[in-house]
């Protein structure tokens, strides 16, 4: 699939900032495969079975964008990590939500044999992350950012530097500490439960 070129991306982004609804009318046929393949790279993230699908996902976060107004869009990078921020929230508010469903806080009986039985890989609890996020966003928010375009945007090292106005080097370092620091909180959360 080709990609659109980022400047005409990024003018029809600076066009609909200004109000021209015929720029989003171009730009969301370019955007919108994009966007699937963040969706579906957050869908992968989660528990086999989730009731949310990707349609829904990207759906969504369309639906967000394009009711968010007065945002005035940078760049390429900007928007998709913008909607990767919107897409990371549904999927949070979503999880929230079924988890406020049931009673127990989604907890579900096991048996004791079940209750043995170890996973190999532990998915991740996508609220923990997020609550970890916010942490540390209080603590440093360029290093909250730097995860956020990165691992939930799918920027690069060099996008993530731009976006930022940073060096890729910074965003390297920024990267390296605050996975540590995440690992670290999530770590801890583990054993308080």
């Amino acid at each position: 699939m080709m990609r659109e070129p980022s400047t005409a991306v990024t003018r029809w982004l600076v066009a609909w900032s200004g109000g021209d609804q015929s720029a989003l009318q171009r730009l969301v046929p370019v955007v919108h495969g994009e966007l699937r393949r963040l969706a579906r790279r957050e869908m992968r993230r989660e528990r086999p079975g989730h009731t949310l699908q990707t349609t829904a996902l990207v759906n969504e976060a369309y639906l967000r964008l394009v009711d968010m107004s007065g945002v005035s869009w940078n760049d390429r990078a900007h928007f998709f990590a913008m909607s990767a921020r919107l897409m990371r929230r549904i999927l949070v508010d979503h999880a929230r939500s079924r988890l406020y469903k049931k009673r127990g806080g989604g907890a579900r009986p096991v048996t004791f044999d079940e209750g043995l039985t170890v996973a190999s890989q532990p998915r991740p609890d996508l609220v923990a992350l997020d609550e970890a996020l916010e942490a540390l966003a209080r603590l440093d928010a360029r290093k909250s950012r730097v995860v956020e375009l990165r691992f939930f945007g799918g920027l690069g090292v060099e996008e993530t530097a731009h976006a930022l106005n940073v060096s890729p080097s910074t965003v390297m370092r920024d990267w390296r500490l605050a996975k540590a620091w995440l690992l670290k909180e999530l770590d801890g959360r583990g054993h308080d439960a």
